[in-house]
């Protein structure tokens, strides 16, 4: 199987839910909300995909950046069948490209995937805050 990795600037959001179920994000995603998606998709400054040979989409990365300072990775999922492939590690690095090596990239991690970052080079860092949404 080839993996092509490309930044698509729009994605169908129905697509998205659809990859967002097959990984483990799409338990903590407005997946039902396909409106809710589509502000998600249209607003993000990169969206990097991987697809199989037919054309599937089995990973996503969604980031907001300045394209100078810092990108934000705020969606990182992979179809779990396609999991430990090397394909998260893929699309957080042609993200961080796509947004500027000179940004920082930030991330906040899935509680299922803190195991996961530092394995692929990443390091921790404790000075986060957060307002939840309502």
């Amino acid at each position: 199987m080839t993996t092509t990795y490309s930044r698509e600037p729009v994605i169908a959001a129905a697509e998205f839910a659809d990859v967002l179920n097959r990984s483990t994000l799409g338990q903590r995603r407005p997946v039902d909300d396909l409106s809710r998606l589509e502000g998600m998709i249209h607003h993000a400054d990169v969206i990097v995909t991987a697809r199989d040979d037919a054309g599937l989409l089995i990973g996503v990365s969604r980031a907001i950046s300045d394209f100078h300072y810092c990108t934000y990775l705020s969606d990182l999922a992979v179809d779990e069948a396609y999991q430990r492939q090397g394909i998260g590690k893929q699309l957080i690095g042609k993200t961080h490209e796509f947004a500027g090596l000179n940004t920082t990239l930030i991330l906040l991690s899935a509680p299922a995937a803190r195991e996961y970052y530092p394995q692929i080079g990443m390091q921790h860092h404790d000075g986060c805050w957060i307002i939840p949404a309502q």
